[in-house]
């Protein structure tokens, strides 16, 4: 439970120009005062995080949108309130204000109003934005509890709120409005489907020239262990061939039922796409701490419901082989 002192401490730390690992509904975030480059360039450090990879300014409300965005056309209005607070971002085109080392050096700065209770107080009692990126080591499986935070940094993090594991799980969506076209980015808990019914036209597909957004990068949200993804029946087939060799392996199944052979570390995930975001990346650090040589994750169905989950998916298992 996050009292009063708590946000007290942690706003008090942020103005301090320290760092600040807090709840979102998505995953932790780890905050620095946006509107201090000293401050942000930490988080960069703390999480090995290239320069050029800009981060999320989270604001207490839309109203804010002006402070940080020198043009904000009619669709950031419209999702703003549609989905605000919620697991949405935004990218638009900066103010003159806004430092490049939040922005990656870009015209454009990623912007959204989270849901979580605990984000919320922090932000209203800081009174401005908290520049946070995901609280994990860059290309990382991203911290959904206070105790991944602890794990991935220990003390180089001065403040960690601890708000419960977090509800989505995953990533939010981002909307490039920078442009003529709304363009998805990345996907997230809110579908395309659910911002093209709000917007009322069709999303557009990122092109070569568009903005550098956050966890977008090939590999991304990688475990150490290799991470393969392949059908249900050769993820079953594979895990008890190397089994039987007296290799260990972990699996993360969706459909497979569990083989007797011994030496298997078997997660077995929830078949909705919801429960099994959520569920995710908690999922992967547990069988990333198992020990095993590697891990077969089978692969979720290919709906417009799922496309959030197979995209990080992807991305673990190319930073995963990439780390190899």
């Amino acid at each position: 439970m996050v009292s009063s002192r708590d946000i007290e401490r942690a706003v008090a730390a942020l103005r301090a120009g320290a760092l600040v690992a807090f709840p979102t509904e998505t995953v932790y975030g780890l905050g620095a005062d946006a509107s201090n480059p000293a401050a942000v360039r930490r988080i960069f450090e703390t999480k090995g995080r290239p320069a050029t990879h800009p981060v999320i300014v989270h604001l207490a409300d839309a109203a804010e949108l002006a402070a940080w965005a020198r043009e904000v056309p009619p669709a950031a209005h419209l999702l703003a309130r549609k989905f605000w607070p919620g697991p949405l971002t935004l990218i638009l085109a900066r103010a003159a204000a806004v430092s490049d080392v939040v922005t990656g050096g870009q015209d454009t700065v990623a912007l959204r109003v989270p849901s979580h209770p605990v984000a919320r107080q922090l932000l209203a009692r800081f009174g401005g934005g908290i520049a946070a990126p995901s609280a994990n080591r860059h290309g990382r499986v991203s911290a959904t509890t206070a105790a991944h935070v602890r794990d991935e940094f220990g003390d180089a993090v001065e403040y960690v709120l601890d708000g419960g594991q977090t509800d989505v799980g995953i990533e939010s969506t981002i909307v490039d409005l920078s442009g003529p076209l709304a363009t998805l980015l990345r996907p997230g808990s809110i579908t395309a489907g659910e911002i093209e019914q709000a917007l009322g036209a069709s999303l557009a597909l990122p092109s070569g020239d568009a903005p550098r957004a956050p966890g977008t990068l090939a590999a991304h949200y990688a475990p150490r262990t290799p991470l393969l993804l392949m059908e249900a029946d050769l993820a079953l087939e594979l895990a008890a061939s190397l089994a039987r060799q007296g290799k260990r392996v972990a699996v993360l199944a969706l459909s497979a039922q569990q083989p007797v052979t011994p030496g298997i570390t078997w997660i077995a995930a929830p078949r909705e796409p919801a429960s099994y975001a959520h569920a995710l990346y908690a999922s992967l650090r547990r069988l990333d701490e198992a020990g095993c040589e590697s891990i077969l994750v089978e692969r979720p169905p290919q709906g417009p419901e799922w496309a959030a989950v197979n995209d990080r998916l992807a991305r673990a298992a190319t930073g995963s082989s990439a780390r190899g």
